[in-house]
């Protein structure tokens, strides 16, 4: 089966914005994680459309390959170049997906455009305290700025940094995967962390009034987060896979493919 596949970019409030897409069909928007970019939804592309979903995944500015913000962006105005781009694509209706910082993105997008949104699913939505936002914020902060050093540690350091914040693991292609992103974010690689943390996430969570799924795997960092945004939207379908990492999208595609394929071709 031939499936296409295409990149392009569009202008936003940001500069250019990077995105793919795979395939024809009913569309999906991908959101990743910070720090990351869309390639973290690659292994799913195919597989995707070949369900009959054109997949179309976004690089969020200062990642991937997306132009870098000068300055600190909200979760609001990712949203809105997420907006600009289902616009330039002139789609009439699409479904979200987003994962962690993702996520965030897509539940302000679900709000602020729901007459644009199909169906919506939320992979490991970060409701957090007060108190759990600072404390991992202050943990990426403390975290040392890759500085290139001439005998390469700092490529070293980054694959142990990688390691510490994905307690777990056990994929060593997605490790791979993983810090291979984190080396093409082009602007400050905590802008996605401070726009995630200052969301009120429980009150956009509260406003969403399109068919939802929260999806989320045992083995999650933020696995908790995710269930708490289960009790406190009841109403939406919950679906979680057993084990796995944040990288879940590379350690079990076909078990996470089939679960956003189940609700999205459920009527």
């Amino acid at each position: 089966m031939n499936i296409s596949s295409r990149k392009g970019y569009i202008d936003s409030i940001f500069g250019q914005l990077h995105f793919h897409v795979t395939g024809e069909g009913k569309p999906l928007i991908l959101c990743h994680q910070s720090p990351s970019s869309l390639e973290m939804f690659s292994k799913a592309f195919e597989p995707l459309a070949s369900s009959g979903i054109q997949v179309i995944a976004v690089d969020t500015p200062g990642y991937g390959q997306s132009d870098a913000p000068k300055t600190q962006p909200s979760i609001h105005d990712y949203s809105l170049c997420v907006l600009d781009l289902i616009e330039f694509l002139k789609l009439e209706e699409v479904s979200l997906l987003g994962h962690h910082t993702g996520a965030c993105i897509v539940a302000e997008l679900a709000v602020i455009a729901s007459e644009k949104v199909d169906k919506l699913i939320l992979n490991g939505p970060p409701v957090l305290t007060q108190e759990e936002k600072d404390n991992l914020m202050s943990m990426i902060e403390k975290a040392p700025k890759m500085k290139p050093e001439e005998n390469g540690s700092h490529l070293t350091d980054l694959w142990e940094r990688r390691k510490l914040f994905t307690p777990g693991w056990s994929d060593l292609d997605a490790m791979h995967r993983g810090v291979i992103q984190m080396l093409r974010v082009t602007g400050d690689e905590i802008h996605g962390f401070k726009a995630a943390f200052t969301q009120d996430l429980e009150e956009v969570l509260l406003a969403i009034n399109v068919p939802t799924m929260i999806l989320t795997n045992t083995g999650d960092d933020i696995y908790f987060a995710a269930k708490r945004a289960a009790s406190l939207r009841p109403d939406f379908e919950f679906k979680e896979l057993s084990d796995g990492t944040h990288d879940i999208v590379d350690e079990q595609t076909d078990k996470w493919v089939k679960s956003v394929t189940d609700f999205l071709q459920n009527d």
